[in-house]
């Protein structure tokens, strides 16, 4: 089975899955943004990464800035109808140009809407500007004043958007409720695994509409709890789990045709940035960890260990650019839809590899034909907007 060849059954339900999709948004509270990495293995499609603060703007088509910013507009008149003055909070990436280029897109796209938008955190007080691609971003003092607020130039804004992920923990100045995503969303304390535990609910309803088992559209998964790297007893409990999770995959595949070697992505269960991902077909490959790949999974961003480890099903990809490059869908939403896209691609990566690596490069959809990935847009769009539901689920377990 091909899911693409499955186009006419999903456009058959179209009418009841965007019901059934107005329906679910109007029970939780929809995310400002997100973005997503979609894996498409043909008999597959699946998010294979979530994130809630987005990065990477900067590789959305022009073309499509107008469309972002109508549906921030809308999120923002809805869901914070006083707000004037937006301020967006970012990541202290002084020397990264591309990041600081997300944000400068990020601003232009609430300005555009009618809002006023600043820049800053006092993280970066000592900077009037950063470098982007397209130029300076300029950046206003930003400090925490004696009643735990965050003022900017004295005033406190209307919102605060973060573009920050928190790994280290929560910001002082942005526990007030002028802020979004939520701060309890940040890595200091959200699991990609309960990314998981909501969004299941969610394909399970959608592919019963579409009289599909389930299985074709997330990857499986487990969590893998306190193993630690250092230790073989350690290692040998983590690799028997990893080898009975692949005996499952291995029936699986067996019982649809599949003729392939089934995989497993070990990653932090906890953290960002594609850091310490390592893809495995035995549970021997952990027993003979070298100490530079060892180190490399118990390490997240910023020197955190690793305490969890999510174990998820590897989803090969089966799109390439038209020179066999291995590419993945990176799709960015706005108040819930699926609104952007481009392509990570990777010509030093398998099919089977993280893309998400220094020798990647983006593509967007709509600055070229693409005709690798058309057929399947339909399939992408729908997991992707199934995710940001599940992050709205998500918001709303970590509130509590």
């Amino acid at each position: 089975m091909h899911l693409k060849d499955l186009n006419q059954q999903l456009e058959a339900h179209r009418t009841e899955i965007t019901s059934w999709m107005a329906a679910k948004r109007s029970e939780v509270s929809i995310p400002i943004y997100g973005s997503v990495d979609v894996r498409d293995a043909g008999w597959k499609v699946g998010v294979v990464d979530a994130n809630h603060f987005p990065a990477g703007f900067n590789n959305v088509a022009e073309s499509q800035q107008e469309e972002l910013s109508n549906l921030l507009k809308d999120h923002l008149q809805r869901a914070h109808p006083d707000v004037a003055w937006v301020h967006v909070y970012p990541e202290s990436h002084t020397r990264n140009p591309a990041y600081v280029e997300n944000i400068a897109s990020i601003q232009r796209m609430i300005e555009r809407a009618g809002y006023r938008c600043t820049v800053g955190s006092p993280e970066l007080e000592e900077f009037k500007t950063l470098n982007g691609t397209s130029g300076p971003l300029n950046l206003v003092p930003t400090q925490v004043d004696g009643e735990n607020r965050l003022v900017v130039d004295g005033q406190e804004p209307d919102l605060i958007l973060l573009n920050n992920d928190l790994t280290d923990g929560n910001i002082p100045g942005i526990a007030s409720p002028n802020v979004t995503p939520p701060p309890h969303m940040g890595w200091f304390r959200r699991r990609k695994s309960q990314h998981y535990e909501a969004l299941r609910p969610y394909v399970n309803e959608v592919a019963e509409l579409l009289n599909l088992d389930p299985w074709h559209l997330m990857p499986d998964w487990f969590v893998s709890e306190d193993k630690c790297l250092t230790e073989d007893a350690c290692k040998q409990r983590l690799a028997e789990e990893i080898d009975d999770f692949l005996g499952r995959l291995k029936t699986k595949y067996a019982e649809l045709g599949i003729d392939r070697q089934p995989s497993v992505v070990m990653k932090n269960d906890s953290g960002t940035y594609g850091l310490g991902v390592m893809v495995l077909t035995s549970g021997d490959q952990i027993l003979n960890l070298s100490n530079r790949k060892a180190n490399r999974l118990r390490y997240a961003k910023g020197g955190a260990s690793v305490e969890n480890y999510l174990i998820q099903e590897g989803i090969p990809t089966a799109l390439q650019t038209e020179a066999g490059e291995a590419l993945e869908p990176v799709v960015y939403l706005v108040d819930g839809e699926a609104a952007s896209w481009f392509y990570r691609i990777n010509a030093k990566k398998s099919d089977m590899d993280n893309l998400n690596s220094p020798s990647a490069r983006f593509e967007n959809y709509a600055d070229t034909a693409n005709p690798y990935a058309t057929e399947a847009h339909g399939w992408h769009a729908l997991v992707a907007e199934l995710s940001m539901l599940a992050m709205g689920k998500e918001a709303e377990r970590y509130a509590v």
